[in-house]
């Protein structure tokens, strides 16, 4: 039997979610790169779906945590209890110890709450009481979140929406797409294909991706487009994106090259993957919705004043 490559992980994927092609490859592209994801959109696009079902193909832990006013910190990382019998504490561990953790609907709990994932985000381990805890590998944070415009959402802190790699705006289907929908889920539900790739593919196609070569042409495209979000003039934008827009563009670049199978980096890969990275770093403002302009509008008229290598 040949290695799964992602692309069988993409096949087993569109057997379960229609249409939405930009965000499984972006799920993937994301998987490849060991970052975490975010994805936004009004309810029933399928968002929880896409992410239960990229964890049923892989051969790992999977946990989904529903984010509610009243969760609180514990309820994601852990905690320690006394046991009475033996006079000692015994340390709980969270939903969060998982290969995939689905964080769904993200932005219905206050910022404390959400701040708890911060840590492992960012440095992948949990510090419980005194004692700080690893988290597996590989380790995947996928958010998904209702516009803020919606009852009761609370804004993502800045900090952690950092954290994300990529944010992924998930759409409406097309017609001929909720045509489909209609046919395979109006009688049964359709269940994910499982154990289609396992975590040592995964731990294989990250080494791959970063063995995937960039120009110093093509490092330098990545940081003008970066450096064109803080030096515009737009009216639209408050703040550019932070260092870790590039180094999430160069990733997700490297992902998307050993996805198409080479092993060398384009300027188009880079142009393909800017807004994943750029969209939920740079700092829009309220002159967004009064000049009814979109964001990926913005940064494709940023991406198209830097100058192509």
């Amino acid at each position: 039997m040949n290695d799964p490559k992602p692309s069988d992980l993409a096949r087993a994927l569109s057997q379960t979610i229609v249409g939405q092609h930009d965000v499984v490859e972006a799920l993937l592209l994301a998987l490849i790169a060991n970052g975490h994801v975010l994805l936004e959109g009004p309810p029933g696009l399928a968002k929880t779906l896409a992410c239960r079902s990229l964890a049923a193909a892989l051969d790992g832990a999977f946990k989904r945590i529903q984010f509610t006013p009243d969760l609180l910190p514990s309820d994601i990382v852990g905690t320690r209890i006394f046991d009475q019998r033996d006079a000692t504490f015994a340390t709980v561990l969270g939903p969060v110890f998982a290969n995939v953790v689905l964080a769904d609907e993200i932005n219905r709990a206050p910022a404390k709450v959400q701040s708890a994932l911060l840590e492992a985000m960012q440095e992948r381990q949990v510090t419980i009481g005194l004692q700080t805890h690893a988290l597996p590998d590989p380790f995947v944070v996928m958010a998904t979140m209702n516009p803020l415009d919606a009852e009761g959402t609370y804004a993502l802190p800045v900090a952690q929406m950092d954290r994300f790699l990529a944010k992924i705006d998930v759409g409406y289907p097309s017609r001929s797409e909720e045509l489909t929908i209609l046919d395979r889920f109006a009688v049964a539900d359709t269940r994910p294909l499982h154990s289609v790739a396992t975590l040592a593919d995964v731990q294989g196609w990250r080494a791959q991706s970063q063995r995937v070569h960039l120009e110093e042409p093509l490092k330098r495209y990545i940081v003008d487009i970066v450096l064109a979000t803080r030096e515009t003039r737009h009216d639209a934008i408050d703040y550019g994106a932070s260092p870790r827009a590039t180094l999430a563009i160069a990733n997700l670049a490297r992902a998307r090259a050993m996805l198409d199978a080479r092993d060398y980096a384009v300027p188009d890969d880079v142009r393909a993957v800017a807004k994943l990275a750029l969209r939920h770093r740079i700092g829009f403002n309220y002159r967004l919705t009064t000049a009814n302009i979109s964001a990926d509008g913005v940064i494709d008229d940023l991406i198209a004043t830097v100058p192509v290598p």
